[in-house]
């Protein structure tokens, strides 16, 4: 024992027993760090549980059922659209889609043989067919808004994989009418243009489903899941619009489209000018929003929300407004108009030629006088910088009215840090700036309500599914722009305009009423168009208690006239007259006031080319128009207005005589344009050389001129660019 305890206390033992150490230590780490990277697995794969359960198990639970789910879709039915007194105006109606499940179709080994069945029944190429119900997908459609017979047939042929399946279609009963207002909904039950779009959110609902389960081949397993969630339909619109008045509105353009007239476009708005509430809203040409694909998509949008136009001398009233309220100008200033006035080096004619000479305010106002508005409108700028554009501005041009229809614009106008006093003066006169229709009818609706301009609005009120209210449109006052003193004062004078001035076409018997004519060029690439008018009639009526306020534009009109006072005012008599009728407004005047004879009916002008002067001066005043002729002796061979044109009665009409052929007189062609002027000049055996375009102001050689056949004839005509034609 001693031995062995001596032997170990050796430096050789004691070398032993450390290296025994060391190595039982290594052993240990080993173990330790096994341990460690057990211990990390095993909390790595529990993590990653956690994170599978916990975070992710929603979403991949959610897979595996769509794994052996399948969904077919059911569409929610859209809220109806109503006119203001609940007439229908867009519905929905039942059809049927056929879906197709490719995995169950395949596995019958049918596919060829159904998709001949259905393309039989469905009207669709069968290959077509076979291409959609054997895709590698759960679910696809065949064809959706099917007829019923159709659909019934496909239900009794039980063909293994296909569904028939409910949904809905909108459809429109009126056809054409407001389809610019209601716009049209997609296949889908999207809405996408016009108030189907502006509202789609409310009218489309919540769709429903159903829900079937498969195996993992595909097939659908007998007495499985199979549920049905229903849809939730879509609330309803209570429009503004009266069906009545809209009708009116329509069966006026519809006359003018299809009269001799014949314009490119034709437009009406008819608004209560207290609540801002359309009442009627209507162009031509139009679309049947029930086949909105067979029509250009041009014709979609709506023209009177969406496009700008110059508005000539209907634009007046906000000049007169404006001038009226800053007291740059009473109804009893008189000015002077010798047919033009000059501002700076620029001419701006009257559209009368020679002008009205000395007139008031309130007549110049009556007679849509150029340089009268021109000399307020300078006013303006001359009390303070800017301060006719911060009433156009106030009356809400340059900017979006916020009516709830989509795509509305804004109108066009010249950035104010460009303007110069030739700009002020056009502007004051309607060009030189572009305006939208509900721009300037929501302008003269607060001249019309006492100065407040109100928000215009096409829905009153949102049905919930079982009709009742759940929202309710009230009018909304943007701001004050004039006063009620300036609102009614210039109310009587817009009055006048139609008892006695250039709107006379407008009056209609029994009730006072208010407007203002529109004539303007319009413009184009490089410049006003030659030929290319806009003509247009705002008005308002009853005066002394406005209940309707409308304007009607006329787009490049043919023909002539084609003055807003003839071509835009009768259509307005008739549209206001009827829907005052038909609202039953009383007729109303103030007890000093005395009707008004009803103005002369239009007259056609009867054609008199090729007759003797004698016969044609008396068949003219037999229709009660007036004569005027150029040239003597021989037959009449022209005649402006031509035969067949529709004028006020004691329209001139002028009368160019033949004389001698052999040595012609240059005949007087002042205040034609330059086609009416070159038909003139030929009918002479004479040539035009044209200076410029609008109306003839004067030419070379003179009137009366004795000249050799062939002679080319210089004729200046106005500037378009500095004249607005007033009437």
């Amino acid at each position: 024992m001693p031995l062995l305890v001596l032997a170990e206390a050796t430096p050789a033992g004691r070398r032993r027993g450390a290296k025994g150490m060391q190595t039982s230590i290594n052993v240990r780490k080993r173990l330790a760090f096994v341990f460690f990277i057990l211990a990390l697995g095993l909390i790595t794969v529990l993590l990653r549980l956690a994170w599978l359960q916990f975070v992710r198990g929603g979403e991949l639970q959610q897979k595996a059922l769509e794994n052996r789910l399948n969904v077919m879709p059911v569409a929610a039915q859209r809220g109806v659209i109503y006119d203001r007194n609940r007439h229908e105006l867009a519905i929905s109606i039942a059809t049927d889609y056929i879906g197709a499940f490719p995995p169950e179709i395949k596995d019958s080994g049918k596919a060829e043989e159904i998709a001949v069945k259905l393309g039989a029944i469905l009207n669709m190429p069968p290959d077509k067919i076979l291409e959609k119900i054997t895709r590698n997908t759960g679910f696809e459609f065949v064809d959706r808004q099917v007829e019923f017979d159709k659909a019934q047939k496909i239900k009794d042929l039980k063909l293994p994989g296909i569904e028939v399946v409910p949904e809905n279609r909108r459809y429109y009963p009126n056809g054409l009418l407001a389809a610019h207002v209601l716009g049209f909904a997609g296949i889908d039950n999207q809405g996408l243009e016009g108030l189907e779009a502006m509202y789609d959110k409310e009218l489309a609902g919540k769709p429903g489903k159903i829900v079937l389960e498969f195996d993992a081949l595909g097939h659908e397993i007998p007495r499985a899941t199979h549920r049905y969630i229903p849809p939730q339909n879509g609330h309803s619109l209570v429009l503004t619009i009266d069906q009545t008045i809209q009708y009116i509105a329509e069966r006026e353009l519809d006359k003018i489209m299809a009269s001799p007239t014949s314009p490119r476009k034709a437009n009406i708005i008819v608004m209560d000018p207290k609540t801002g509430e359309i009442l009627a809203m209507a162009s031509r040409p139009a679309f049947d929003p029930n086949n909105f694909s067979k029509y250009p998509n041009t014709l979609w949008g709506n023209p009177l929300v969406r496009d700008a136009y110059e508005p000539g001398s209907a634009f007046k009233i906000i000049t007169a407004a404006a001038a009226l309220e800053e007291g740059v100008v009473k109804p009893g200033d008189r000015f002077y108009d010798p047919g033009y006035i000059k501002v700076g080096p620029d001419t701006i004619n009257c559209w009368l030629p020679g002008g009205h000479g000395s007139e008031s305010f309130t007549e110049g106002v009556k007679n849509s006088c150029n340089p009268v508005f021109v000399q307020v409108a300078l006013r303006l700028e001359e009390k303070k910088a800017g301060l006719f554009y911060d009433y156009i501005k106030a009356f809400g041009f340059g900017e979006p009215t916020g009516i709830d229809l989509t795509g509305e614009g804004t109108g066009l106008l010249i950035p104010e840090n460009e303007l110069k006093p030739i700009n002020i003066a056009t502007i004051g006169i309607g060009q030189g700036i572009a305006v939208t229709p509900i721009q300037l009818i929501t302008a003269v609706a607060a001249v019309a309500n006492g100065g407040q301009l109100i928000r215009p609005h096409l829905v009153k009120e949102i049905l919930d599914n079982k009709g009742n209210v759940i929202k309710k449109y009230e009018p909304e006052v943007v701001r004050r722009v004039i006063s009620p003193a300036t609102a009614r004062l210039l109310s009587e004078m817009l009055e006048t305009v139609v008892s006695e001035g250039t709107g006379r076409n407008a009056y209609i018997p029994g009730y006072r009423v208010g407007g203002k004519t529109g004539t303007a060029q319009k413009a184009g690439p490089g410049g006003y168009m030659e030929g290319k008018y806009v003509a247009s009639f705002i008005g308002f009526a009853p005066v002394n208690d406005p209940r309707l306020v409308a304007l009607v534009t006329i787009d490049e009109p043919k023909g002539y006239p084609y003055y807003g006072g003839t071509v835009a005012a009768p259509i307005f008599q008739r549209v206001v007259a009827d829907a005052l009728h038909y609202l039953k407004v009383p007729p109303q005047y103030d007890s000093k006031q005395k009707d008004l004879e009803k103005p002369p009916a239009p007259v056609t002008v009867p054609n008199v080319v090729g007759r003797d002067l004698a016969a044609a001066r008396a068949e003219l005043e037999k229709a009660g128009l007036a004569v005027r002729v150029e040239g003597s002796g021989g037959q009449v061979i022209a005649q402006v207005p031509k035969g067949g044109a529709v004028v006020p009665a004691g329209t001139h009409v002028i009368l160019y005589l033949q004389g001698d052929p052999g040595k012609p007189r240059v005949p007087d062609v002042a205040g034609l344009r330059v086609s009416e002027a070159a038909e003139i000049l030929e009918a002479y055996g004479l040539g035009l050389v044209p200076e410029g375009t609008g109306q003839a102001a004067g030419q070379d050689p003179a009137p009366g001129t004795v000249v050799s056949p062939g002679t080319k004839v210089k004729v200046k005509f106005f500037e378009p660019s500095l004249e607005v034609l007033g009437p």
